[in-house]
């Protein structure tokens, strides 16, 4: 370990202290629904997950939200509530991390008003029987007895927690869950001890606190995980929920405070994407920490960076840090950290795809730039064992799958040579890191140049590769990654009846790939076609709004950005899009192309609209290339292929392939 007076992340690596257990660092990997239950069970899915936290330094782990009560249940992967068969499934879990040194700690949540009948078939349970925000339901106002349920639920759920060896819980209080709803006088409004004044608003929260400290004593950790939601009109304003967490402070019976961002109303800084900035916690944070006499303060909302985390904690506005995505993105983060090697670590990009993305359709999470998350207990550690047979590998394209690919090749110990057309890495994956507010692309990209020069990976670029020219390299495994193309017809699925657009040879259309490399200077006034409903149409047309064309979005989708909404990037995306002028016709098609105007159909009415412009942008579906690995089935040359040049898919799937061909080799 490095000498931490010289160490580059210094406050990082500091040790703490919570209820006599020690903290190796600061860095915490903070609870979120990993949804791996087996039949409400936590099993080998959800052990590895954290295990592999664990090995990578992770100083405390607090394990995905435990649901106090039946309806608290929110997604088909949440634990049982109040049933002792999760105890030796958790039991498992926490011996397994402490022997890596990591303080294990689980959350306790109710999402209250929230909630989602589709799983739990009951009611959603909250103070005054205001309505869902998660979906269109309404809500049970709570019977004073009810609400002694729930508190019983939430210490019964601390003492399960205790004898599965956790050191301690976390009380979920954020994003406007059920004990924050007691809090805010717009979802509270009783009349009896429970509502009205702030002591009764309170109450709730500090008998579930105090009634956990009672029942699993003093040495067990205590936590309250909260957010404040700056774009949520009815939300409590920093000074008030400063007040009432200074309240619970003052029982001395709180260890730490846990501080993110966003609610329900204000959804899409819950897990912020991109296109928010980042550190989105820091004013609670500073403000808690001027205020609170005993509890630790922790940050949680777009942190993201070891840089970010070392500002933080150096300039005073929090003691921990919560790495959630970025532990997901890269398991050994805080062991980089450790050693000093931030320059190691793969950055999140912030895109929600395969985390929010997969959680918000109820499967359990995964992760864009590292596919191995959820299949730990299947694929093994990435701390990766060398191949038992080195080999000479040759990876033609460095697209995401290319990359990938030669980065776990060259990582198991064999001689891997890229082989890339143009002169960069990345294909079409660097395109999206042009577009706006997308730069941790590319130092995602730089990240992969850095691994090549350290594992020894030979890249050619400039190098275009046909099936004859890869006998030359004389390897023993040949990896064709070349990606795909646009089409050149202009077809749309949604007119399926007419293999290509209707005007096309008029002129002036363009691919968004075009517009992205710059190889088109478009004109003033553009059309946008963006079938997928993601940021190769969306983001391009956000490109060329920033740059002040008028832009118009054509999509066959209910709504622009249609596929973005499972990231929660689609709402703040089609805000900036209207504010930049850009306007928006849904569920239509590009009927005909003048080369000076597009008629655009609607798919509801007929309709004909007549749009004069001067530049047709296409974000229809690719193509897949496969001309090499084509020609290499007629010379009769093994090889395997992945990514798009098999067909073309999103970036996840590229690198899945790339890092399962890698670790197969």
């Amino acid at each position: 370990m490095n000498d931490p007076t010289t160490h580059s992340h210094q406050k990082l690596v500091e040790p703490l202290q919570l209820r006599g257990r020690t903290l190796k660092n600061r860095i915490v990997f903070g609870a979120h629904t990993a949804n791996m239950a087996d039949n409400g069970l936590p099993g080998s899915q959800h052990l590895h997950y954290y295990l592999e936290r664990a090995r990578g330094g992770a100083g405390m782990i607090v394990v995905e939200p435990q649901p106090v009560h039946p309806t608290a249940v929110l997604t088909r992967g949440n634990f049982r509530p109040c049933d002792d068969a999760v105890i030796p499934g958790f039991r498992a879990i926490t011996d397994t991390c402490k022997a890596e040194g990591t303080v294990m700690l689980q959350q306790l949540y109710h999402v209250g008003q929230h909630g989602d009948a589709d799983l739990s078939y009951l009611p959603n349970w909250s103070p005054s029987g205001m309505p869902s925000y998660h979906d269109s339901d309404g809500s049970h106002a709570l019977r004073v007895e009810e609400i002694e349920k729930l508190i019983e639920g939430y210490i019964g759920a601390a003492r399960r927690c205790q004898a599965a060896g956790f050191d301690g819980v976390e009380i979920w209080a954020a994003y406007h869950s059920l004990i924050e709803q007691f809090w805010r006088p717009w979802s509270n409004r009783r009349e009896d001890e429970w509502g009205g004044s702030l002591e009764n608003r309170t109450r709730f929260g500090q008998r579930i606190i105090e009634g956990v400290r009672a029942a699993c004593g003093e040495d067990f950790i205590v936590g309250l995980s909260v957010s404040h939601a700056e774009a949520d009109p009815v939300a409590l304003d920093t000074g008030e929920l400063v007040d009432i967490l200074a309240g619970y402070d003052a029982t001395g019976h709180v260890d730490y405070i846990s501080c993110g961002s966003g609610s329900y109303v204000d959804y899409d800084r819950v897990m912020p994407t991109f296109i928010h900035g980042e550190k989105l916690s820091a004013d609670l944070t500073r403000a808690l920490k001027d205020r609170l006499a005993n509890a630790v303060v922790t940050a949680e909302s777009q942190v993201r960076t070891p840089e970010n985390a070392e500002a933080m904690l150096r300039a005073g506005e929090a003691d921990l840090v919560s790495i959630v995505r970025g532990q997901i993105a890269d398991p050994f983060w805080a062991r980089k950290v450790m050693e000093d090697r931030a320059e190691d670590v793969r950055g999140c990009i912030s895109c929600n795809q395969m985390c929010w993305g997969r959680r918000s359709r109820d499967y359990w999470i995964s992760c864009l730039v590292n596919p191995s998350v959820g299949r730990e207990h299947e694929w093994g550690s990435e701390d990766l064992k060398p191949a038992q047979n080195t080999k000479a590998v040759l990876v033609v394209g460095a697209g995401p799958a290319g990359l990938e690919a030669a980065r776990v090749a060259a990582l198991r110990g064999h001689r891997v040579t890229l082989c890339e057309a143009s002169n960069q890495l990345g294909g079409q994956f660097r395109l999206a890191g042009e577009q706006p507010r997308r730069g941790q692309i590319l130092e995602l990209l730089d990240w992969y140049v850095g691994q090549f020069t350290k594992f020894g990976v030979d890249v050619k670029f400039n190098t275009f590769i046909d099936a004859e020219d890869v006998e030359m390299y004389g390897a023993d495994e040949v990896i064709i990654a070349t990606g795909s193309l646009p089409p050149e017809t202009g077809f749309q699925r949604w007119l399926p009846q007419r293999d290509t657009l209707d005007g096309l040879g008029n002129g002036n259309v363009c691919s968004a790939e075009d517009i992205m490399r710059r190889a088109v200077v478009p004109g003033k006034r553009v059309v946008v076609i963006d079938e997928g409903g993601h940021w190769r149409g969306c983001g391009t047309a956000w490109f060329l709004a920033e740059r002040g064309h008028e832009v118009y979005i054509v999509t066959p989708d209910t709504h622009v950005g249609a596929e973005l909404g499972r990231t929660t990037s689609d709402a703040p995306l089609r805000r900036t899009l209207a504010r930049a002028g850009a306007r928006f016709l849904v569920e239509s098609i590009v009927e005909r192309w003048t080369g000076q105007a597009a008629e655009v159909r609607s798919l509801l009415s007929g309709e004909l609209t007549h749009i004069e412009a001067d530049t047709l942008v296409l974000a229809t579906t690719n193509t897949a290339f496969d001309m090499v690995g084509l020609g290499l089935d007629e010379l009769g040359i093994a090889h395997q292929s992945i990514g798009d040049c098999v067909a073309p898919r999103l970036a996840p799937y590229a690198f899945y392939e790339g890092r399962k061909l890698g670790l197969e080799l």
